[in-house]
């Protein structure tokens, strides 16, 4: 059922409710497994992709004491992640997404800027986007502003394209979320997605959070995942997964609900202790049995999966 959210609700109120709701409590958990030689962390993946009778991902690779990281594609053989030769590796990408508009593939992730003196900090970053019909022949076609992360695309029954983005600063604080619909892909660059409305009904003000994937559902509604994060009194940094249905005809979103925590996860290392409540939603697979998978990055350090039920069965009755 969709009910139109009024206000925003504190990620310590939603928790405090998914975890008293044992209907919402997940099933199974394990890691995603890579056969890549690599020694560098791989996290804040994507969900499985399917093209040409192939899965693929995309996932972020990087040291364990910095944030100089880059964009691997794998393929899925054998129950296992490999690197894949069809697509180049992205230098200096952070957060990768991927999404079908029409027969085309979109493909994108945060460029980042450092600084020439000191290359361990980064002074910018903003969103590409890519287009092709398959990996090998991927063409850059937009950028988002800069210091934006989190923009997302859908194509919408009409033709139309939706657009979700993530301001900061003077108009979104620490991170509110924007929407705009598009007549086509030709329109998404800066100057729209500047435009795009801005909601405070997603986030108390000391909070943040931003759209990783968005699905189309069978009644037209837009089923979106994403993030809540907050900081706690010790600085440390608590990011949830979380939900909302989103009505592109009205502009109106429902109540956000977490569908995953930290503790839902399996142990596994931090980037840093601050981090180790950081679950950053990667993309959520629907199974006809009535759960979902969801895909994320655990902690900053590692690439998990975790068995719920779906969570945007509620907004289809």
């Amino acid at each position: 059922m969709f009910e139109p959210a009024k206000t925003a609700r504190s990620s310590v109120e939603l928790y405090q409710e998914y975890v008293q709701d044992k209907s919402r409590r997940p099933i199974k958990a394990g890691m995603v497994k890579f056969a890549t030689k690599t020694r560098k962390d791989i996290y804040n993946i994507t969900a499985p992709f399917v093209h040409e009778s192939r899965k693929y991902m995309a996932g972020r690779v990087e040291n364990r004491h910095d944030e100089l990281s880059k964009v691997w594609l794998f393929v899925e053989s054998n129950g296992k992640w490999m690197k894949s030769s069809v697509a180049p590796e992205f230098l200096r990408f952070q957060d990768p997404f991927l999404t079908r508009v029409g027969d085309e593939i979109i493909f994108g992730g945060v460029q980042i800027d450092t600084n020439p003196m000191n290359e361990n900090q980064i002074i910018c970053w903003r969103t590409l986007f890519f287009r092709g019909k398959s990996f090998s022949d991927m063409k850059l076609f937009a950028r988002g502003p800069n210091g934006m992360k989190d923009i997302r695309v859908v194509g919408l029954r009409d033709g139309k394209i939706a657009v979700f983005t993530r301001p900061q600063g003077e108009i979104g604080g620490r991170g509110k979320i924007g929407y705009i619909t598009l007549n086509s892909l030709d329109e998404l660059n800066e100057d729209n997605i500047n435009r795009a409305t801005v909601y405070h009904s997603h986030f108390i003000e000391q909070e943040w959070g931003g759209v990783n994937e968005v699905h189309v559902l069978k009644n037209g509604l837009l089923g979106v995942l994403g993030h809540i994060a907050r900081f706690d009194e010790a600085g440390n940094r608590h990011y949830y997964a979380m939900v909302f249905a989103f009505d592109p005809e009205s502009m109106t979103h429902s109540y956000l609900k977490i569908i995953a925590c930290r503790d839902d996860f399996l142990p596994s290392p931090a980037k840093r202790n601050d981090l180790y409540n950081v679950v950053f939603s990667g993309g959520l697979v629907r199974q006809e049995d009535g759960t979902a998978v969801l895909y994320a990055g655990v902690s900053d350090a590692t690439a998990q999966w975790l068995v719920i039920p779906d969570p945007f069965s509620e907004y289809e009755a």
